[in-house]
């Protein structure tokens, strides 16, 4: 095939897939508002934020109690099999103890807040070679899916992105019904918002322009949640 005919052959292919693509527009409302347009979380906000996680790829659990926590990660990390572990300090973890879980098995533990106080040369090198990254929430969304993420001390944003394989644990108190409800949350905290705020839906994908959709080029491929009741 000649360079002309490649070339044609190229963006005819290109005008194809445009055009599939404008047979799925999204109709958009401007008269839609809040009322309106309010999805909510169904009678269990739980279920259907886990529902619509694993329907964008990820994987869930949700359990009961510290029994519960123990026996989702023993199987969870004989699994995953990591050799460390890059975590937030937060509340929930620590009330779960899940460094005491990680230590019996010998799992090389990086805290956030210490990495925090090491010089770039010395945080780095551990931050990229942690094979599993371990977060809470600030909440989650149940209409869509979604974690919402603040960047905070001891709650560095690079947790959820660097290890190949992610893990946020939360509680149902965290869950929000629907992404207005997320943006009155943000509302109230106007005057002491984080510099950096991430909405996380499934594991990290990208398409090239040939449409072909690959996952974990720009973060995790492998993203976990674990919901804990009490």
């Amino acid at each position: 095939m000649t360079p002309a005919a490649d070339r044609t052959a190229f963006l005819a292919g290109i005008r194809e897939a445009a055009a599939r693509g404008r047979a799925h527009r999204v109709a958009l409302n401007p008269q839609a508002t809040q009322s309106q347009s309010y999805v909510g979380g169904g009678d269990d906000p739980v279920a259907t934020f886990l529902a619509e996680w694993i329907a964008v790829g990820g994987q869930a659990e949700r359990v009961r109690g510290a029994a519960g926590v123990r026996s989702y990660l023993a199987a969870f990390l004989d699994a995953v099999r990591p050799a460390s572990v890059l975590r937030w300090s937060h509340p929930l973890l620590a009330r779960l103890r899940i460094d005491s879980l990680l230590a019996e098995r010998n799992i090389k533990i990086a805290a956030w807040d210490e990495l925090e106080r090491q010089s770039a040369e010395e945080r780095w090198p551990t931050a990229f070679a942690a094979d599993l990254g371990i977060t809470s929430v600030d909440w989650a969304v149940a209409e869509t899916g979604t974690l919402a993420l603040c960047s905070l001390p001891g709650q560095g944003r690079v947790v959820s992105l660097l290890p190949p394989t992610y893990l946020a644990i939360l509680e149902p108190s965290q869950i929000v019904p629907d992404l207005f409800d997320l943006f009155e949350r943000l509302e109230e905290r106007k005057h002491d918002l984080p510099s950096n705020f991430a909405l996380v839906t499934g594991p990290s994908k990208t398409g090239d322009i040939e449409l072909k959709l690959t996952t974990g080029v720009h973060g995790p491929g492998n993203v976990n949640v674990l919901v804990v009741e009490d």
